[in-house]
């Protein structure tokens, strides 16, 4: 059996949570592959609103076991308050939820060098979400970090003294930096959240994926942050610390490249950033205003403002290449209900160039202008819709155009976000 995947084609916030719930019934494991709390996936269920940072979403489904891979960074604080809240809800998880040995940890000191390195840029900040994701993966790139196996070995705490008081020392790069960061308190709670997690069911989670694979069992894997966030393909500098495309996926869970089977990419009915970076359909005007307050347009994870603008074509058929996607969910429909026209960015003009489907080298320098092809609106809710035939025909018009241009067909839509609110889309 093949290894699904879901991930986002934009600068994340696209909605993969919502998607990830919806589809986990069809699958018996949810493997999370990348990243760290630096990610948000919001699930809406019933009245009930979750927001995941480090747990797989398919925790709400009975008896689907989830996986936190080896290619995640994992903060034990953080994790502890999302159990916490599943705890409170009733959530039965323990015997459904796995961490991979090879997992990488975030110390208290990553967090404190990610606000010090951040607040020195002035100006020049990434968009940093300051939970220590970035110096987490140079550690375990600079082959000191610690990982999750690490907690049950007897060498322990010399090794978290060692990487404490290195990352001790390289605060001393930024001595006129004032941070509030309070160290031991911090340290006492993350001690405290590690005694929990060594009781947790830790794996070789390498070996545990092959084996459900060998064994026919379905799989999905579950990508964070976004496409245009990857350390290698993204808006680089502006880009997260971990690969958010399939390739992430083979590393991150340890699989052979054989193993993928569909790939589903989320991608938003416009498009969002947060933080710094370039974003070239931005619209920094009422429009982009009013894309911001019917999307509820602030970040899961920081609560910053989202920057709002139109569909991007050209930078959406970058990454479905990418990522080698066979189909599209494209979620956030319904904050569209009040435009009269809908504009789609079709092609870049760079420094004053012939128009093109190609982003360039580096979205950071030049001017890029977009060339755009307006769409009519259909200027009603969307929300006594319950299958594609009950939409506007403006609305059904949209989504068939936008596939068109995307050369890769959209199987499903959402128009809000409960689990109800989504449909398929006839092929």
């Amino acid at each position: 059996m093949a290894v699904d995947v879901i991930l986002g084609l934009q600068w994340g916030d696209e909605g993969k949570g919502k998607i990830v719930d919806y589809l986990a019934k069809d699958y018996d494991l949810v493997c999370r592959f990348q990243g760290g709390p630096n990610a948000g996936h919001t699930i809406k269920i019933g009245d009930d609103k979750f927001v995941l940072h480090t747990v797989p979403s398919g925790v709400f489904r009975e008896n689907i076991l989830n996986v936190i891979g080896n290619g995640v960074v994992l903060d034990p604080i953080t994790l502890l308050k999302e159990l916490a809240q599943l705890d409170t809800s009733g959530i039965e998880y323990k015997d459904r939820l796995f961490i991979a040995m090879k997992a990488h940890l975030i110390l208290p000191t990553h967090r404190y060098l990610d606000a010090a390195s951040e607040a020195s840029k002035g100006k020049a900040k990434i968009g940093s979400t300051l939970k220590g994701i970035g110096p987490t993966y140079m550690d375990k790139t600079g082959r000191n970090g610690l990982r999750i196996g690490d907690l049950v070995s007897p060498n322990f705490q010399a090794k978290y003294e060692a990487l404490k008081e290195k990352h001790l020392g390289m605060l001393k790069l930024y001595p006129d930096v004032e941070v509030d960061f309070d160290l031991e308190g911090e340290e006492k709670k993350w001690m405290e959240s590690i005694e929990v997690i060594k009781k947790m069911n830790l794996i070789n989670g390498e070996y545990f994926v092959n084996k459900a694979i060998r064994e026919g069992k379905n799989i999905l894997a579950e990508g964070a942050q976004g496409s245009m966030l990857d350390i290698d393909f993204g808006t680089y500098p502006y880009v997260t610390s971990s690969n958010t495309i399939t390739s992430g996926v083979c590393n991150g869970l340890g699989i052979a490249p054989s193993a993928i089977g569909e790939v589903i990419g989320i991608v938003k009915a416009y498009c969002t950033r947060v933080g710094s970076g370039p974003f070239p359909s931005e619209l920094d005007n009422e429009m982009g205003e009013k894309l911001r307050r019917l999307g509820s347009e602030f970040g899961a994870t920081t609560g910053r403002p989202r920057r709002c603008g139109w569909l991007d074509i050209p930078q959406l058929l970058y990454t479905i290449m990418l990522n080698g996607v066979t189909q599209v969910v494209m979620t956030k429909l319904d904050i569209l209900d009040e435009f009269e026209n809908i504009d789609v960015a079709t092609h870049y003009s760079v420094d004053g160039g012939n128009a093109t489907k190609e982003l360039p080298y580096d979205l950071c320098d030049g001017d890029i202008q977009m060339i755009t092809k307006s769409y009519p609106g259909w200027n009603k809710s969307l929300d006594n819709c319950d299958n594609f035939n009950d939409l506007p025909m403006e609305t059904k018009s949209y989504v068939s155009a936008m596939s068109s241009l995307l050369g890769v067909p959209i199987s499903m839509i959402s128009t809000g976000p409960e689990r109800r609110k989504l449909m398929g889309v006839p092929r």
